[in-house]
Order: structure tokens, then sequence, then C-alpha cells
């Protein structure tokens, strides 16, 4: 046989190229970034302390299955579903050797096929899937298609003996219910209809095998397993507060306003009980009931035997409760095997209402998973205090002397308290450093480090370090949720920590759910402690909100509200005058309408003035607002204008108070439409429209500077494409120092150009720098969990067409319709972040670095440079050659410097 050297000697040179590849970015991972995983509140748990391999195996109201180690809260493993209906979780079921007749394998007789952990996911189809719970492999999956997609989405699951049944409630009138063999999903018999006239969709819940119902004060119970079904009646004292529960690890047991009751009589249960949290299970082969509940911030585990109601003191324990958790739900209960066997083994598993899973055991909290976290809605980098040596030495460079001699007295005393504090501390007699210092909680020189302030759907709000991922502290805003036109609660900056030795301020604006009013809560974001009021309840709903621009002798920045009745509200009070001359504007989402108003300060008092309308709904009144997009109030413009082949210069359409709303409207011929408008909220005029045809949602918007970047699917030929415009004002600029809407130029140039996007786009994002200098890049997050950060000269709508070179402008590249997606420009490389749905951008101290937080299921911060670093010395840079080239250069001039002047002096004397 021929050996070939040349192909292996190929194959070779290719093997170490892509080594060499690989090994360029090894040292960067993780270096400036950090990324946490996370599955989101628990839906369901099961708990085994006793197998070979302790497991927690969780389904979660994210549509994720995971399972964690019990001693540490680890992630094993965890599969996530699609969102929403299609990946929602009906069912999951645990295979259990101890209760052998009803969890064992669901297959045919004589069949050996079974499953360890089965699960049923969304309707349209459902997929019913068998898994490997201890690697999280799927092992079998077979799929279910509804008749009735739209009915469907009500059905739900339960298995009991060997079965899998299927239940379709139709409301108002009956039943469909089919069971099926799990592991082959081949039907046993024909669907069986009950007739249930009764049957809500609010009102009723699956408990265990039986289907139960509230009609006034009276429950109403079917046996779904029964070969003909019997209707019990179980009748109650009062008409029910709260909606009913099921009891966890019992059926036929509900939650009646925290009590227990039994639907049959012959099903014992404690009914004098009174608690917020059941879970019903065994210990030492009893069954027994197990309540849960905070008083006086302390949790109180107790337990009960089913039989006697007698508690049990070896199960009693009770935790110092922290008060950033929610009210706990017990999900799973297990103790490890022992002689003894006197409760200290037994580890319990809560959701709590704050959307963390917490584990308790010995009368400690054994870990803590901050789930909440899969949620976030609002993300602020706040800098970091300054150390108080630096803080008195900014005071001293802000300070004005009244001359010049007292200014150098209280320069050489300021030197003195330095040197003596520094002695002192030498000594280890000075002051005991801060709390936030002791945290390493101080600014850096480059203003790298800062406090990551994270707000959550569930009202959770976290102080996390950029750096290192650590949490600082939490603090849990209970009963809270989005505002109307589903706007998301939000996250505030009132005062940043520039200002020392003042505190840095900020503030949480949300829906109150009881009571659909606004709620405030005003913290300092350093420490997560409450400040200038802490949580303050309003006693109107917010219809608009914004931060003033002006701020008073504290530098807070007042926060103007305008309720549902047009009325001006400020906080601070004092604030007040600053909000005149401020101009605003609202957004109605359903009949897309835009209102502007005018706050002007009359008599003491904020009022508003309407100053104009402005009716997208189209001539049908169909159309509907689905984004706006707005700049962002931290940007600077750094260029005004951009440099044409010919050496003139066509200037930017700067207008900052632009914003892009987009509608959607439904169309008989081309199915949906898509316009864009380009209004000013200050006069209410259209600068710019565009319509697009046969495209839908989901769209996704950025905004900047002079230009708008917009994603959307094209459902004619079924792709995403980014279509990019941008403004001019013309080679001519009209006003270069202040722009004035009321006195605005003539329309702009507008320059616009499409895209073609490989991928599904959830969400984008411009990077933002502190003086506006560096280049702007989009962050695109994919559907695949990458962030793409892509040049805008790759987007910039004036790419010529052409690929000749003479007459092209500075930088442009040739148009070619697909953008490309490298590698090296996916800024979390192999850091997938599931469901990525939220990018926020952050000034840093250095011009080059702009600081990052992408948001989804997980987190991941990074810090990117734009324009690379040139503002920053490279890690390895070396500072021995350099500091030995400088040595021998200054020794070189000096001894240059004595040569000439000898010669100089000989020269003379001849």
């Amino acid at each position: 046989m021929h050996f070939n050297w040349r192909s292996y000697l190929r194959l070779l040179a290719v093997l170490l190229a892509v080594d060499c590849v690989r090994s360029l970015y090894e040292d960067q991972i993780k270096k400036f970034d950090w990324r946490s995983l996370h599955i989101g509140g628990v839906e369901k748990a099961d708990l085994d302390m006793n197998g070979f391999q302790p497991r927690l195996l969780v389904s979660t109201r994210e549509n994720v299955i995971a399972s964690l180690c019990p001693e540490t809260g680890e992630l094993m493993w965890r599969q996530v579903f699609e969102s929403g209906a299609r990946g929602d979780i009906k069912l999951m079921q645990i295979s259990s050797m101890s209760t052998a007749a009803d969890n064992t394998a669901a297959a045919r007789i004589s069949s050996s096929h079974g499953f360890d952990m089965l699960t049923v996911q969304g309707h349209n189809p459902a997929l019913i899937r068998g898994w490997n719970s201890n690697m999280g492999l799927s092992e079998w999956e077979w799929s279910l298609m509804p008749l009735q997609s739209g009915r469907a989405v009500d059905s739900f699951w339960f298995y009991s003996k060997s079965m899998l049944y299927h239940v379709l409630p139709i409301w108002r009138s009956h039943l469909e219910i089919t069971q099926y063999f799990a592991s082959s999903g081949q039907p046993l018999g024909n669907t069986a209809k009950i007739t249930a006239s009764w049957i809500d969709k609010k009102k009723c819940i699956l408990s265990g095998i039986y289907y139960t119902c509230l009609e006034n004060q009276q429950l109403i119970t079917l046996d779904l397993t029964a070969d003909e079904p019997k209707i019990l009646y179980k009748d109650l004292e009062d008409i029910p507060e709260h909606p009913l529960k099921n009891l966890e690890g019992a059926s036929g047991v509900l939650i009646v306003d925290q009590k227990l009751v039994a639907i049959k009589d012959d099903i014992p249960v404690c009914k004098s009980l009174l608690s917020q949290s059941y879970m019903m299970g065994r210990y030492k082969k009893e069954q027994i009931i197990i309540t849960a509940d905070v008083k006086d911030k302390i949790l109180y585990i107790q337990s009960y035997s089913i039989e006697s109601c007698e508690p049990l003191s070896q199960l009693f324990s009770t935790v110092n409760y922290p008060e950033h958790l929610g009210i706990p739900n017990l999900k799973a209960f297990d103790c490890k095997s022992s002689r003894n066997m006197n409760g200290g083994d037994c580890l319990f598993i809560f959701d709590t209402t704050d959307d963390s899973i917490t584990a308790v055991q010995q009368s400690k909290i054994l870990w803590i998973r901050s789930e909440a976290l899969a949620n976030i809605v609002a993300a602020e980098f706040v800098d970091l205090p300054l150390t108080d040596n630096e803080g008195v030495l900014e005071n001293e460079m802000k300070g004005k002397a009244a001359d010049i001699m007292s200014a150098f007295l209280h320069r050489i005393t300021s030197q003195i308290m330095h040197g003596k504090s520094l002695l002192l501390h030498v000594m280890g007699l000075g002051p005991k450093p801060s709390d936030t210092q002791r945290a390493g909680l101080v600014r850096d020189a480059f203003g790298l480090h800062k406090m990551l302030v994270v707000l959550t759907k569930s009202g959770k709000i976290f102080g996390i370090d950029n750096i290192s991922g650590k949490h600082h502290w939490q603090y849990f805003l209970r009963n809270v949720g989005n505002f109307d036109n589903d706007q998301e609660m939000r996250l505030l900056v009132q005062r940043t920590s520039k200002h020392f030795p003042l505190s840095a301020l900020c503030t949480v604006v949300a829906n109150d759910k009881l009571t659909e009013k606004g709620v405030l809560l005003r913290f300092n974001p350093i420490t997560g402690q409450t400040s200038e009021g802490g949580l303050l309840k309003l006693n109107y709903k917010i219809k608009q909100l914004t931060l003033l621009t002006e701020t008073d002798n504290d530098f807070v920045k007042g926060l103007l509200i305008i309720d549902a009745e047009d009325r001006v509200h400020v906080y601070p009070e004092y604030a007040t005058k600053k909000a005149d001359g401020l101009y605003m504007f609202t957004a109605q989402k359903d009949h897309a309408t835009l209102n502007g108003f005018f706050v002007q300060y009359v008599n003491k008092e904020l009022t508003t003035l309407p100053l104009w309308n402005v009716d997208l709904s189209g001539h049908s009144g169909d159309h509907k607002i689905i984004s706006v997009a707005s700049k962002n109030p931290l940007e600077r413009v750094h260029s005004q204008g951009r440099v044409m082949p010919d050496r003139s210069v066509l200037y930017k359409y700067i207008n900052p108070n632009l914003v892009a709303v987009f509608t959607l409207a439904k169309d008989d011929l081309h199915k949906f439409l898509i316009y864009v408008y380009l209004i000013d909220v200050v006069s209410g005029s259209v600068v710019f429209t565009m319509m697009h045809r046969k495209v839908r949602p989901p769209l996704h918007a950025v905004h900047s500077e002079n230009w708008l970047a917009y994603a959307y699917y094209n459902d004619k030929v079924r792709r995403v494409e980014i279509t990019t415009i941008e403004l001019y004002e013309g080679k001519t600029q009209t006003n270069g120092t202040v722009w004035s809407s009321l006195n605005a130029p003539p329309l702009p140039l507008v320059e616009r150009q499409s895209y073609i996007m490989p991928s599904m786009v959830e969400t984008l994002r411009e990077t933002i720098t502190e003086r506006g200098i560096t280049n702007k890049d989009v962050l695109i997050g994919t559907s695949k969990g990458s962030i793409l950060e892509l040049p805008w000269y790759l987007l910039d709508p004036r790419r010529p067409i052409a690929s000749k070179t003479s007459g092209r402008e500075e930088g442009a590249v040739p148009y070619v319709p697909e953008l490309p997606i490298l590698t090296d420009n996916i800024i979390n490389y192999n850091q997938t972040i599931s469901r990525l749905r939220y990018i926020h951008t952050a000034p840093s101290g250095l011009e080059s670095t702009c600081l990052v937080v992408a948001a989804g299921l997980d987190m991941f911060v990074t810090r990117i440079a734009p324009s690379k670093t040139f503002d920053l010395l490279k890690e390895d840079f070396d500072y021995f050659l350099i500091s030995i080239v400088l040595i021998v250069l200054v020794s070189s001039s000096f001894i240059a410097k004595h040569f000439a002047s000898r010669k100089l002096l000989k020269q003379a004397w001849k």
C-alpha cells in the first residue's frame, strides 16, 4: 500500500493550526466575565436522600427540568424546554421503588420498557418523554396531536397505576379522558366523556386522581380513574377567600384558606391544623403532615402523625429566616435512613414567593439558590464610593478657596492629617474601615469595578459585584408587578456615587398588585438599605414617568410622575420647580395614539398642558403600536458630521427628542404591515415614515445618534432581516451648539438599507462610552444564546453597491446582503445564555471600554472594547525593558551633554 506522506503532513498542519487558534483565547476565558446559570422558581420537586447518588429533581415555572445536588444546591444538569405554552410542563413523574404500585414503568404487559423520569410538555403537540434522571438524557419520546388545538391549552395529565391519563376539559360542559401506555403512546380503549356542567377554569384543581371544583360553598369532585364516574359533594363552612390549593404528596386532600380538607370521609387528615404551607410525606414508614410557618422572622417546621395528629418532636425545628426571602412553600422532604433516625438528617426544600429555592437541615439554612435572576427586567451599573482619603482629596479639588494662601494652608493641613492617619493605620490605632471598604466595594482607578443593581420580575432587587459576581445584598419588594400596557417595572438612578460624601440613590417604580396603584422604593445601591423615606405607596395609578435633567445642591435628579388623571407629582417635592418647562409624551399601544404634554409651574403648582396628538391607528383603526425606541439619555455624540470623499462634511441630524414608533397592521393581501415613524416628541412632527410589507414581529430596535436599526421577520422569504436608517442635515449645519425642536431644520436626508441576518434576533443594544469617542457597535442577541458584536460599518446604510475604490468614502465596505457571524465577534464565546432577551450597556471610566450585562434564563456580565483598548497598556507590556531603555537614554543625554560642554570649552581656548 502506498504511504502518502504529503496527506499526513497536511492533516498534521491543520490540527496544529486549529490548536493554535483555540489557545489564543484560553487565557481570556472568564478573566473579564462571568456567568450564572438558573432554572427558575420550582413548580414540583422530588427529593431522594437514600439512593446511590442523592438527588433533587425539579420542574420549574420557566419550563425547565433539572437535577440539583441536595447538599450544595449545585446544578448537576438541566433541560430547557421551549418558552410559552409550547414548553409548558404539564406533568413530571418520578419512578420510585417504594411505591411500585403507582410509579412503576407504564408499559404494555410483558414489556421491558419503562421510565426513570417522565415529563409531558406542551399541548400542540403534547410531547411525552422518558428521561435518565442521572444523566439528564432523553431515552424515548412520543407525541400527541390534539384535534382542537385551541381547547387543548387547558388540558392536563396525571399518572396512576401504571397508566398515563390525558384530561381535556370543555368548560361548563364535560371532561374527555383518555388512557395511554406511557412509553409507547398506545391508547387503552376509547376516550371517555363525563358530563360536568359546573367545571370552571378558575375554580377547579387536580388533586391526585380527583378533579375538584368550587361551587359557591360546596366542593364537587370526580374520580377520574373510576370505571363509572361518581360525583362527590363536600360542604364547606364558609366561602373560601383564596383559590384552592393541592396538598403536595397527597391525593384527595386540598388546602382551603390554610386548612386541610379531605374530599372523602375515609381519607385521614388533621382538620385542626392552620398553616401557610403543607406537605405530606413518610417518616419511619409512617405518613406524616409537615407544616412550615414564618413568625417574627423565625421559620417553624413541625410534623404531625396523620393518624393521631400528634406533633413529632424529632422533626421540629426553628430557623432564622432572612428578610429578603418571601413566603416559603414546602416542595420536597426526605430523611437519610439510619439506625437512630432522630430527624437531624432530614432535608426540607422550599420554594419562596421571591423565586428562591431554599434548603433547610438541622435548624440551619443549608443553601439558597436565587432563581429570581432568571427573570431580570432592569439593570444599572452604579459607581462605587471613594475611600475616605480620596473623598477628602476630591472635596479639596472641588472647593473654591478665597485666596492662594488659604488654599495652600488648607492643602498643608490636609497632608498632615493624611500622614497622621497613615501612621495610626500602620500602628493599628486608626479608625476601622467601613463596611463597604471591608467588602472591597471601593472605586478603582479606571472605573471598571462597579455595583450591578438588578431588578427582577418577582420584585427582588440584587446588589452584585460586576467583577466577581458576588451578591452583596438583596431586598424583596412584595406584591409588585408591571404597569398597564405591559410596561415593566423601572429602576432609576437619581444620584450617583460621584458626589462625596453623599451616597448614591436609586429608585424602583412598580405597580402594586393589590391596589393597582404606584409604589416607590428609594434605597442606597451600595449597601441595599432604604433611604430618603424608603418604601412609599402612592394613592394613584402611574401613567408616565421620567427623571429631571437638572439637580439641586444635593445632586438628586427629581422623579416626575404623571398619574391617570394627568396630574403631575415630583419626588422629592423640593425639586418641583426643576420640572418647569419639561416636555413629555405618552403612547397608547392598543389605540396607536401619542399625546404630548408641556409641564409648567404656575402658582406654586405643576400642571400639564396638552400640546399635540398623533393618531397612528390607520384608516380602519386596527393599527397597534408594537415598539417605541428612544435614545439613551447617557449618550454623548462626539462627531457632528461625516467626511465625504471630496473632503466636505455631511452633518448628522442629531435630534435628542426623536423617537422611533413601530405599528403593526393586518392586511388581506400582504398579511402583515409594519409602519416605522420617526416623531419629534416635543413638537409632535413626523420627521420620517416608512412601510414594510409581508413582515411581522418579533421586532427589536435600537436608536442612537443619527441612526436607527431594527430587526424583523420577513414572512415572504422566511428570514430575519435588519434595516438601518441614517439621518443627515446636509452639508450645512443649522445650529451646531443647541438643538431646538421648536425651531428645527428642514426635513433630513434619509439613507436606508436592509441586510439578511442568518440567525433569529432576540434583542438589540448599542455600545456606549463616557465621551462617545469610541466607535459604536451593535450588540445582537440571538436565539442560540450568543451575543454578536457587530461594528456599525457593516450595518451602515451608505455602504456602496459598486466595489470600485474611486469616490468611495473612507472606511466604507462594499455592500453585501448577508451579515457575517464571525466567531471572533461573539463576546460570550462558549458561555451560552439560554433564552437571551435583555442586554444593558453602561460606560466605564475608560473611554475605550463598555460594560455589558446580558440576561435571559442565565446571566452574563463582561466588558468590551469596540475600538480596542487604545487608552490602556497591554497586560504583557514589558515595564522592565522600557525602564532600562529610559535609563539608558537619560544617562546618554547627560553623558552627551558633558562631552559637548568639554568640546565647546576646548574650542573656546583655541
